[in-house]
């Protein structure tokens, strides 16, 4: 099977992993390594994650430039045989025609998905603009990917959900596949989000966020993580290091053998 055909299966596979009301949990690994130990898990699909990525060139979010974002998408890609998603940001540009080719690049390096957003980096694009940076993504996809479109208010400062909702439509309109305003925790919110448009509905793990079942019921149809497994990884290693300083033992030695025990069931040698 050539790789146009596994690209294609992979995209059409992960468009029927959006059930509304059977969520899609698509957490998001960092690296090669992480994600196949996702995968072997049992997840369905993966998704990039912009900060976790950062992360681990001590950068923060929204420091990652075009190229090293799809090198990145492209390593997660090979490392894994289910679908992958990949954190676009804003297609690193203002203008729709460089979105597009940001979003024909994603196809080229073999993404089942991709989300775009509606945040420069310092403010919410006009929605006029932000549809037209959606639409001009939907045509570069043409339905070779699945394209998300995010609507950033929840996450950036502005909680205003009739605004959500108006881009969300709008991005629906537009041509997006799934819809995404990161940030919304309350299920009356979800709810609202839900009945206003028709499209899938992904939502962020954030403190507040209802249980899976909850979500379900509600008619989610994804559920993704963002940086927050990477995060906890960076927790750990932050403990770790202040036990052996501080208490001079080595308490984190029985995680340790837990993620020994993983590494050596799911990688491979040379």
């Amino acid at each position: 099977m050539g790789t146009m055909t596994i690209a294609a299966d992979k995209v059409a596979t992960f468009r029927t992993l959006h059930v509304p009301g059977r969520p899609l949990l698509m957490p998001n690994p960092w690296d090669a390594g992480t994600a196949k130990l996702l995968a072997s898990l049992g997840f369905a699909a993966l998704a990039t994650t912009s900060s976790g990525y950062a992360a681990t060139l001590g950068r923060l979010d929204g420091g990652i430039s075009r190229d090293e974002a799809l090198a990145h998408a492209a390593s997660i890609v090979a490392a894994v045989d289910i679908p992958v998603s990949a954190d676009l940001e804003n297609g690193f540009a203002d203008d729709p025609d460089t979105v597009a080719a940001t979003v024909t690049e994603a196809i080229g390096v073999g993404l089942a998905g991709c989300s775009i957003e509606d945040f420069s980096g310092e403010s919410i694009y006009d929605l006029t603009l932000a549809a037209e940076r959606v639409a001009a993504a939907a045509s570069a996809s043409s339905s070779k990917l699945v394209l998300t479109a995010r609507a950033e208010n929840h996450i950036r400062g502005n909680p205003d959900l009739a605004d959500t909702i108006k881009r969300l439509q709008a991005y629906q309109e537009a041509g997006a596949d799934v819809l995404y305003a990161p940030g919304l925790h309350t299920a009356s919110d979800i709810r609202s989000v839900i009945a206003s448009v028709d499209r899938p509905v992904n939502v962020l793990t954030v403190p507040g966020l209802p249980p899976v079942a909850e979500l379900a019921e509600l008619g989610v149809a994804r559920i993704s993580v963002g940086g927050a497994f990477s995060q906890v990884a960076l927790a750990a290693l932050i403990r770790a290091g202040q036990e052996l300083q501080q208490a001079g033992t080595y308490g984190f030695l029985e995680l340790a053998i837990e993620g020994r025990q993983q590494a050596a069931a799911t990688f491979t040698a040379l």
